[in-house]
């Protein structure tokens, strides 16, 4: 059985006018004037998110809101929101929304993990610190595309291709995931279920928490997510800070095709890791080292090993790059499945649970922007970026779902541009294997004057406050704290490993 790449890629961003090519639905006025009111209390005991964290402090509620704003008093949906409240009411200014990335990733227990994660205390004393699970995910009204496990366990992008026979291949199984999505009992969800309107979601969790304005805190997707919203809401927008960056386009086409140069920027980290590491025999230099991915990737696609595949070994390498803490486990499964031992724990990740997470995903992601829709157009991409990231683009260049994706989209994606205050903080770390700083730099740019960007010269997806770049992470901590920013876009210099 043929696997595609594991949960990274499938997870794997004030003027009061909104710019060209946003509807006029952008603001529900109703919600600000009546706001709900939010009753707290315990969180659910288990939820579907790869992101946990215990605490008992932190509460969770409900929220309705309507399918499609433009008929805001029509169907409803529920929206599971969270919060960690501050402990020093003095020092509250409002609260920060979070999004951890996605789309399809839940975020209730997220305020949690940001907490466990070394967020400031002088954050979480500035804020109430709320997390939702994104409309279609988690405990929100969920959506579905009926996955089968195989299905599932293919994951989210298509196998790496090595000829224009192997895109056409791929295309049946890309249609037949679209197919069923569009006729699934979810279905009068897939119009709906886009990053505008859950931009719009949290216009109604600001307004039912009683809330003027509304800080951001969100990472990868997150990061468009955040975009969209300062862009939708620039009035309601109080201090917003996109973590490691998609370009403006979201996770579309290009981003998906990006995720091929972040591993080629990432890989030489772990290429010099390894070489440094002479005892898992990957080789004395890093040049050898990624001559080996290359030899492991050929001899498995030609026979797998231990049930890795060419496709997956070279996922789960990507996947497990987006953290250094992961370098030893990737070095440790190159050196089994070059010697054919016994697999590190966790070898391959379980794809059991992700069905809800793997179908918001292709909801979002095709329903945001239009994908190519012929299959000579990912037959020429596949060619294209083979050649230019051998690594990777022979999948992410591939041809999946959103190809045959019906068209029933609303309204165009929402632009991105430089109309409203300067109140955005972009923080990007400069080796991001899933949001590289080239898609990074396109945000900036269409940002303009609204936005600063502070680059930290380390590997890995996610700055703040994962990442261990002090000079980084104390620029969002002042900007989140006492609202300042670097006086213009700021290059953080390489910090020493503990």
């Amino acid at each position: 059985m043929r696997r595609s790449l594991p949960l990274a890629l499938a997870a794997t961003a004030v003027a009061a006018t909104a710019v060209t090519g946003v509807s006029a639905v952008a603001t529900p006025d109703r919600a600000a004037a009546r706001p709900d009111t939010v009753e707290w209390g315990p969180c659910p005991e288990k939820t579907a998110s790869p992101l946990k964290a215990d605490s008992p402090r932190l509460q969770c509620s409900t929220l309705e809101v309507p399918l499609d704003y433009r008929d805001p008093d029509g169907r409803q949906i529920e929206i599971a929101i969270s919060r960690l409240a501050s402990k020093n009411p003095s020092k509250r200014r409002g609260v920060l929304l979070t999004n951890p990335g996605g789309p399809g990733i839940t975020g209730l227990g997220y305020p949690a993990v940001l907490a466990a994660s070394g967020l400031p205390q002088k954050v979480l004393d500035s804020y109430d610190v709320i997390g939702l699970d994104p409309r279609g995910s988690g405990r929100s009204t969920p959506v579905t595309c009926d996955l089968t496990p195989e299905q599932r366990n293919r994951g989210n992008t298509p196998p790496y291709a090595h000829t224009a026979a192997d895109v056409a291949r791929e295309a049946g199984n890309a249609r037949t995931i679209a197919k069923q999505c569009a006729t699934s009992r979810t279905a009068w969800m897939l119009p709906h279920t886009t990053t505008a309107n859950t931009a719009r979601d949290m216009d109604r969790i600001r307004a039912a928490l009683g809330e003027p304005k509304l800080s951001y805190l969100g990472g990868s997707y997150g990061s468009y997510l955040g975009a969209v919203y300062t862009t939708l809401f620039p009035g309601r927008s109080d201090r917003i800070v996109l973590d490691s960056n998609l370009g403006p386009g979201g996770s579309d086409v290009t981003a998906m095709r990006s995720l091929a140069r972040g591993l080629e920027d990432r890989s030489p980290d772990f290429a010099a890791f390894a070489a440094a590491h002479p005892e898992y025999g990957l080789g004395t230099t890093p040049q050898r080292v990624t001559a080996k991915f290359f030899e492991l990737a050929r001899r498995l696609e030609a026979r797998p090993v231990r049930g890795i595949d060419g496709t997956l070994f070279r996922g789960i390498t990507f996947d497990r790059l987006y953290s250094d803490a992961s370098m030893p486990s990737v070095a440790e499964m190159w050196q089994a499945l070059d010697k054919d031992r016994p697999l590190p724990p966790g070898t391959p990740p379980s794809m059991e649970n992700m069905e809800n997470f793997m179908a918001a995903r292709f909801y979002v992601i095709c329903g945001d922007s239009r994908w190519p829709g012929t299959v000579r157009e990912y037959q020429r991409n596949v060619a294209v970026d083979r050649l230019r990231y051998p690594m990777l683009g022979g999948s992410t260049a591939g041809i999946g779902p959103c190809a045959f994706w019906p068209d029933k989209r609303v309204e165009p994606p929402v632009r991105i541009g430089d109309r409203g205050p300067s109140n955005v903080l972009m923080v990007q770390n400069e080796r991001d294997p899933g949001t590289p700083l080239a898609g990074a730099r396109e945000l900036r740019r269409a940002f303009g004057k609204r936005a600063t960007m502070v680059t930290a010269d380390q590997g890995g997806h996610g700055v703040y406050p994962f990442g261990r770049n002090t000079c980084a992470n104390d620029a969002v901590t002042a900007f989140l704290t006492a609202g300042q920013r670097p006086s213009r876009d700021l290059a953080c210099a390489a910090e020493p490993s503990e």
